[in-house]
């Protein structure tokens, strides 16, 4: 029940939010061109992390004014807010100020390599020095565990931004992955997943206008969603568990860099049918 309520707070203020914050999010700096070819506000995702803040600020007052108040989830729901925070600053970042010739990792080494630190490659190395403080708080005991979770958790923000390619793509597999995960995770130890889902929910809340393409979540959003899934995974398996995910992780961040998930999943008649669920079919894609 404590999940559902996350879910659906996080879900029904990212709602109001967005409403407010539409006018604000007419200013040409936002403007991007989707697949369609059309003008779209980037950086909504800053709309998720707000949604989430306010919630956590809300069960904050609630505890601190009533006594009797406790609710379930800490200090999971901190680190979930950090990650969110941490990872919408340095993607909102990016979608303003990316210049666009230096993508993916490879791009990314390359320009430091030259000495020139990109956006994308800021976001790579303090995105990785930010899942390494949020893994060491949820409790890592030695350093390969946090080194696995760090890379599990860092890995997952990067695949969420990879997934980011057309409307409501990113959501529908972050909120699909938290569905699994919650469905995985014994009874007794699902309140550890309180943060990870009422982020998911302020990015579910958002779904409706994505699928309208009336905004992207951009690397703000997608980087969020991707990290608080990758957080659950570590605070609710064990480190062996956490290895195998990293592996996956890693086989489709690298896989990325010569195959378009886009293809895939046109080429794929449930995927493709999951993709265009909501959302006007488009015949030529990213």
């Amino acid at each position: 029940m404590t999940l559902v309520a996350f879910f659906l707070a996080g879900l029904v203020v990212a709602a109001v939010v967005w409403a407010g914050a539409r006018t604000m999010y007419a200013a040409p700096v936002l403007q991007r061109t989707n697949v369609r070819g059309i003008d779209v506000p980037v950086a909504a995702g800053v709309v998720v992390v707000v949604s989430a803040l306010a919630v956590e600020a809300v069960v904050a007052v609630a505890e601190v004014g009533w006594s009797t108040v406790e609710v379930a989830g800490e200090p999971s729901r901190t680190l979930a807010l950090v990650l969110a925070l941490g990872f919408g600053l340095l993607g909102a970042f990016d979608d303003i100020a990316a210049d666009g010739d230096d993508r993916g990792f490879r791009g990314h080494l390359r320009a430091m390599a030259r000495g020139r630190l990109s956006t994308g490659g800021l976001k790579l190395v303090a995105g990785g020095l930010l899942a390494l403080v949020v893994v060491a708080r949820a409790g890592a005991t030695s350093l390969g565990e946090l080194a696995v979770g760090a890379v599990l958790v860092a890995l997952a923000a990067n695949l969420g931004n990879l997934f980011d390619r057309a409307p409501g793509r990113t959501t529908k597999v972050a909120v699909l992955c938290g569905i699994v995960l919650v469905a995985v995770t014994p009874t007794d130890e699902r309140e550890l997943l309180v943060g990870t889902v009422l982020v998911l929910g302020a990015g579910a809340g958002l779904l409706v206008p994505d699928l309208r393409e009336q905004l992207m979540l951009g690397d703000a959003g997608a980087n969020v969603l991707g990290s608080v899934v990758g957080l659950g995974v570590v605070l609710t398996t064990d480190v062996l568990v956490q290895a195998i995910v990293a592996v996956v992780l890693l086989a489709l961040n690298v896989a990325s860099e010569r195959v378009s998930f886009s293809k895939v999943i046109a080429s794929t008649p449930p995927l493709r049918a999951l993709d265009l669920l909501g959302r006007r079919p488009v015949d030529d894609e990213r």
